[in-house]
């Protein structure tokens, strides 16, 4: 196994080098063909930068001494780390460095080391063991050895962490010295290219995204585990006994193994007789690391482990390592061989690991979060170190929290924690657990009931966790929030916060338990002016005016932040604040026009029923707001100076021209007419230059969060305050509903951002601009009045809005259930929703022997049938999105995609098996899309059955169910449910700095620079985050079209195929993010000479895209059209004519077919045609690209002349090739010199989901990143069959596009 942290130390080094693997860097070499001495210097200045130099670590074992790249900037442990992960160091654990005699600390950095230069040598010397480091021990070497076998976790899911890159392609495809675009001798490519037979109107294949037959890796041992003679006896313990351990080696021998504090040995024990002392010569053994002695106690053990460590790099070491800094993606289906019983293998040491891990208390993983948090948030941050340092340390924190959190949250769901108050119902129930504390998501005590209830609860503890975030990434000097997070689990939502010192602290008689803000909703305020301070801060940082309020006596209070928003003085003297669920005032045009009261109106009426009055506005939206006011300001400003300084100039003018016109004609600066402005002395212009700069201080815009909640000021100037505080919210909220939602939709519209794929992307889409998902159903009303373009974000939101509601209603069912009963309601409900077709009367499967235990259980899902389900979906639909779903709206339903966003939003596993939706169709999840092609994509029916003969346990619940009615979904197919987590982990400043200030540099042409802060970018971010985190996967993403985009391909290629490794991994197999990555590795595999290995990449996006959209995609046109060139540069020109044929097809049913797009596709298909030796054809198509130009663009546009001219010849072509078919060879055509400007033809489009301001270039800049570069008369030539044996595949121009530029704008689109 390669190292983990050390590779992510040197991962920046590696792509300074020329991204060679994840090998350390030979040499620093850019990929730009620069001299090998220049690579030396280059080396040399970066070391003496960086301070990354070698040293020699001398080791008591063979080797004897290994070398290894450091830097002064890391600490000792880090060292360490690297140490124990090299394979020539696997058994070393415990162990200190020493230099020059002198023991080194390990939590001290390398520069603060004494003497340690270049070539120093360190001497590791092994350490005594102590239990807890003789019990990690094991654990380690059991992992190493592949003898941990499966674990089961509660909080990670089945196949958790999987990334499927390395299946994708066959190994020996991707190998570096293969010739480019030769066959490979691989099976799965002995087909000309990936896309023969592809078939574009095929059903998504789940087949797509599960993992191949999985390979048994090597035995090394048959087992290892605590003995049960273990633990030692007090006498022995005294005597250096740790543990007492069981190995069984692959030759069938056992042996008894003592733990001591000098190492491990065998001793004289056996099952039914204890003697743990050691074992005499012949069979004596010992050694310090129990991987040593195990390699001498068994023969084969050597030839294993090395073939084990063979397997386990077979994959890319980013699919290996363990993802330690961030909660793992789980795939939202599982293959069937994961669920077998046969894939549950027995394993004494499972039950053990509890104890090898936490010690006998069960106490050593108990941490003190609040006091980590806390004491994280006082690390110095000064220097740029400092900044590395806390942020590393954040960030690693916050992911043990959450996974410490969430694994408590799903144990109180189950039932598994008592309660601290078991006498209170079960919604104000509270609870401790690791260290956290729990309390369920609904308004158990009454706080919310005149803001909706529970669903105003459920609604405030997700606003609150993205509040603590946005709290966090503020980052204010003095101002403290206890970790957060808030997890849905079998229908119920839990929060877990760090325990702040003094939350629960009896105050005395008289005293608030809060110390600022409201104590008991709006009743109650305290005030206190030790968090004024700190409190402001956060106000002015948010847009929050400072404001007054009044409790129930009448009294004023001035406060810095919203009345619900709580400071609290801890017992440790830190200031913290708490509820922050409401940073930005309500929307009060929604509350208005949907919400009423319960305590105003006798009865809600339908158009003001909405579920509570939690609906606050969002932050982006705020920021946005400001943004365009400061922006109007400004230019008032301006204007008004403008204003001032022409009164002025014509006053001093007429004043002049009495005096003496002859004075002004003579200034050094005058004009000859005497205009005012035109002579302006030089002093005046440096001064109006300077006052462009126009002074904010005095442009304020801040929203006081508390009106429309009730606030009584009792003097009319405190009225008329409040009254204007009102209007600026109401102004707000029109801006929202007038023009943030309109100009989305505008932008997706004319291509201007990226077409989302999924519920997921667009609603990370809504949530930038600032828009609430309530709103998902005023997007689909505007979506579903303008262009087709727009039907796909119609059906998009439609669904999104199902799901959502179909999520309420599940999770209000299965809130009651007990925890067994959870797959029977959700299977049932599924039947319903998806599975009507099938059968039109499911019947919930429950065990009525099970069932008579809980006698309290509601089971009212059960009497759920397909027509009341779509009944509560639609009302549910209309109640909080305000949309009204058409009478055939099952009809329309995409279930595969249905069922992938119920699964990601529930957290459920299906397995993969053939779903029957109806009695037509099936989900495939076997039968390929295409009989042909990479088996990963699909396999064909013959494939099939031999995996179903393969695996007898799949077929067995299929069986057992064949006796009861057939449903689409048992119980059985969940497999699994995970929790849903949301987190307020904060993102590192310091790393987005860096990046933003490469790109900057980039954009101004600095390009040394440039690539120096880039670079930087990326080692801050793998150095804070881990390699293995969506953060770093993203910059992967960005940085790898940056540099593509300055021609460092070989290093755009390596950084693309990272990003889709960790995206896999942290993300998921199927988010857009992974195949926005796949896309673009695609296209970079293409500009690298690899077109055979880009074109299996396009297919397998296409095959997800599949998967989480369905057919047709509006972006997809660009996918496809770049498959398509890819096809043409292989010279397949039939099959890259069949891909601009769908491309086209699919743009004219978005777009229209008289729109400039259409006439662009029409124009390649009409030289692909050409290609294709279909002259008529090709005249027809470039006819009609013609007519569109002309109509569109008028007679003097580029597009039109350039047309107009292939027209001519293509036309010509055509009826000399009918006259003289039989002679064509013999004969020429008269040729017609012509050298268009500007050709459109074939060149690979950047990939779709980026935005950028490209799209907002003119026609004719568009146009340029056009095509092929054969003229016309290379054309004529190669269709009348004069192909000249010495000319390349049409290649790409060489000028390139910006590779952030959004594919999915085709050339040629008008702006």
């Amino acid at each position: 196994m390669e190292q983990n942290s050390h590779d992510a130390r040197t991962s920046a080094d590696v792509l300074n080098a020329g991204l060679n693997g994840d090998q350390e860097p030979k040499s620093a070499a850019l990929t730009n063909g620069e001299t090998s001495r220049a690579a030396k210097e280059e080396t040399q200045d970066e070391q003496n930068n960086d301070s990354v130099f070698q040293i020699i670590v001398k080791l008591p074992h063979k080797p004897y001494e290994i070398q290894i790249m450091v830097s002064t900037q890391e600490q000792v442990q880090d060292l360490r780390q690297s140490i124990v992960e090299l394979p020539d160091t696997f058994q070393y654990s415990c162990f200190h460095l020493e230099h020059k005699g002198s023991r080194i600390n390990d939590f001290i950095e390398l520069s603060e080391v004494k003497d340690l230069v270049p070539g120093a040598e360190m001497t590791l010397v092994e350490d005594p063991y102590t239990e807890k480091e003789a019990r990690m021990h094991m654990v380690r070497v059991r992992d190493l050895i592949g003898a941990a076998g499966d674990r089961v976790d509660t909080l990670h899911g089945i196949s958790a962490g999987l990334s499927l890159h390395d299946t994708v392609v066959p190994p020996d495809v991707l190998d570096p010295m293969a010739p480019k675009d030769k066959p490979s001798r691989s099976k799965a490519v002995e087909v000309p290219h990936a896309m023969v037979d592809y078939d574009f109107n095929a059903p998504a294949s789940i087949q797509t995204i599960l993992p191949p037959a999985k390979e048994i890796p090597p035995k090394t041992v048959k087992s290892i585990c605590v003995s049960s003679w273990n633990p030692p006896p007090h006498y022995l313990r005294q005597k250096g006994h740790l543990l007492y351990l069981q190995l069984t080696t692959n030759e069938g021998e056992q042996f008894q193994l003592t733990s001591h504090v000098s190492g491990f040995f065998v001793n004289k024990s056996s099952n039914s007789k204890f003697d743990p002392y050691p074992r005499t010569h012949p069979k004596s053994a010992s050694s310090h690391s129990l991987l040593s002695l195990i390699e001498k106690l068994s023969p084969s053990f050597d030839s294993s482990f090395t073939s084990l460590q063979e397997y386990n790099n077979r994959k890319d070491p980013l699919a290996n390592f363990q993802i330690t800094n961030t909660i793992p993606a789980n795939p939202w289906t599982v293959s069937p061989t994961d669920c077998s019983l046969a894939a549950h293998q027995p394993d004494i040491t499972r039950t053990q690991e509890t104890y090898l891990l936490s010690g006998v208390e069960g106490t050593e993983t108990l941490r003190d979060w609040n006091e980590e948090f806390q004491s994280t948030r006082e690390l110095p941050k000064e220097t740029v170190q400092d900044r590395v340092f806390r942020e590393r340390i954040t960030s690693k924190l916050f992911a043990d929290y959450n996974d410490a959190a969430a694994r408590g949250a799903v144990m109180v769901a189950r039932g598994e924690v008592a309660p601290l108050n078991p006498t209170e119902n079960r919604d104000a129930q509270i609870f401790v657990y690791n260290n956290v504390f729990f309390s369920y998501g609904a308004d158990g005590v009454g706080t919310f009931t005149s803001e909706g209830g529970d669903e105003a609860a459920r609604v405030a503890v997700g606003k609150d966790v993205t509040g603590i975030q946005v709290v966090n990434q503020l980052d204010i000097d003095g101002l403290f929030t206890p970790g957060t997070v808030v997890v849905d689990y079998l229908g119920k939502r839990l929060v877990g916060q760090s325990i702040v010192p003094g939350i629960f602290k009896q105050r005395e008689p008289g005293e608030n338990q809060i110390d600022y803000g409201g104590v008991e909703g709006r009743d109650v305020v305290a005030e206190n002016e030790v968090f004024v301070s700190v409190f402001s801060k956060l106000s002015k940082a948010l847009r929050v005016k400072r404001h007054d309020v009044w409790d129930k006596e009448g009294k004023k209070h001035t406060l810095e932040g919203s009345v619900e928003t709580k400071g609290l003085l801890g017992t440790d003297g830190r200031k913290y604040v708490l509820d922050l669920y409401r940073l930005t005032p309500l929307d009060i045009s929604w509350i208005e026009e949907h919400w009423s009261d319960d305590s105003t109106d006798d009865e809600k009426t339908p158009e003001r029923n909405y579920p509570h009055r939690m609906t606050v506005l969002r932050p982006e939206l705020v920021e946005a707001y400001w943004r365009t006011k400061m922006g109007d300001y400004v230019r008032a400003e301006l204007e008004k100076r403008k204003s001032s300084t022409t009164v002025k100039q014509d006053t001093k003018d007429e004043i002049e021209e009495g005096e003496s016109n002859e004075i002004a004609e003579t200034k050094p600066n005058g004009g000859s007419n005497g205009k005012p402005g035109e002579s302006v002395p030089e002093s005046t212009i440096e001064k109006a230059d300077a006052n462009e700069r126009v002074d904010i201080s005095g442009f304020d815009l801040a929203f006081n969060p508390d009106v429309f909640c009730g606030q009584a000021p009792p003097s009319d100037e405190e009225k008329a305050e409040l009254t204007k505080d009102e209007n600026k919210v109401r102004s707000i909220c029109i801006f929202l509903d007038s023009e943030v939602i309109p100009e989305l939709v505008r932008d997706l519209r004319e291509g201007d951002v990226g077409f989302p794929m999924d519920g997921q992307s667009l609603s990370r889409l809504l949530h930038k601009r600032g828009i609430n998902i309530r709103y998902l159903g005023k997007v689909a009303s505007l979506a579903k009045e303008q262009s087709s373009r727009l039907e796909a974000l119609n059906a998009l939101a439609v669904q999104e809005m199902i799901v959502r509601s179909f999520k309420h209603i599940t999770n209000r069912y299965m809130k009651a259930l007990p925890a067994a009963f959870a797959t029977s309601c959700l299977a049932h409900l599924l039947n319903c929703l998806l599975g009507s077709s099938f059968n039109n009367t499911p019947r919930a499967q429950i065990d009525e022997d099970l069932q008579s235990i809980y006698t309290d259980a509601d089971w009212s899902f059960s009497e759920i049938d397909p027509s009341s389900l779509r009944s509560q979906i639609a009302a549910n639909v209309q109640l909080r999105f305000r949309y009204s779903l058409e009478d055939d709206w099952v009809d329309k339903l995409k279930h595969v995609q249905l069922l992938r966003e119920t699964a990601l939003k529930l957290g459920l596993q299906f397995l993969a098996k053939d779903y029957q939706f109806s009695t037509q169709s099936k989900l495939t999840t076997n039968e390929a899309p295409n009989g042909t092609g990479h088996a990963i994509n699909g396999l064909s029916s013959s494939k099939k059955k031999k995996k179903n003969g393969d695996h007898d346990s799949a077929s067995q619940s299929s069986e057992s169910l064949a006796l009861s009615p057939p449903t689409t979904f048992t119980p059985d197919d969940i497999v699994n449910i995970i929790p849903v987590i949301k987190d307020a982990c904060p993102k590192s400043t310091l790393a987005e700095e860096a990046l933003e200030a490469g790109k900057m540099s980039m954009m101004q042409n600095q390009k040394d620079l440039g690539q120096e802060l880039l670079l930087e970018s990326l080692s801050l971010h793998e150095q804070i985050y881990g390699i293995l985190h969506p953060e770093v996967a993203r910059v992967y993403h960005q940085l790898s079209m940056l540099y593509y985009q300055i021609d460092e391909k070989t290093a755009a290629v390596e950084l693309a195929r990272k990003a889709v490794i960790v995206s896999e991994r942290t993300l998921g197999l199927d988010s857009n993010e992974t195949i926005l990555s796949y896309l673009n590795l695609g296209l970079f595999e293409h500009g690298n000479g690899n077109t055979k290995v880009a074109l299996i990449y396009m297919k397998h996006a296409l095959e997800l895209w599949k998967i989480i959209y369905g057919l047709r995609h509006p972006d997809s046109i660009t996918t496809i059209n770049n498959a398509a060139v890819m096809l043409q540069t292989l010279k397949f020109y039939h099959d890259s004519r069949i891909w601009f044929e769908t491309s086209l097809a699919i743009c004219e049913e978005v777009s229209g077919k008289n729109s400039v797009n259409t006439a662009t596709l029409c124009f390649q298909l009409a030289q692909a045609l050409a290609l294709d030796q279909e002259p008529k054809a090709a005249v027809n198509r470039m006819r009609e690209a013609y007519s569109i130009f002309l109509a569109k663009l008028g007679p003097e546009d580029r597009n039109t002349k350039e047309s107009e001219s292939w027209l001519e010849q293509l036309t010509q072509n055509a009826v000399s090739i009918a006259k003289h078919a039989k002679d064509v060879q013999a004969r020429k055509l008269r040729r017609i010199q012509f050298a268009p400007k500007v050709t459109l033809g074939t060149r690979p489009q950047p990939q779709v989901g980026q935005s950028s301001a490209d799209t907002t270039m003119g026609v004719e800049a568009r146009v340029q990143s056009g095509i092929d570069p054969r003229s016309v008369d290379e054309l004529l030539k190669f269709i009348e069959g004069e192909r000249d044996t010495k000319r390349s595949a049409p290649k790409k121009r060489t000028t390139r596009s910006n590779p952030k530029r959004r594919g999915g704008t085709m050339v040629g689109t008008p702006v």
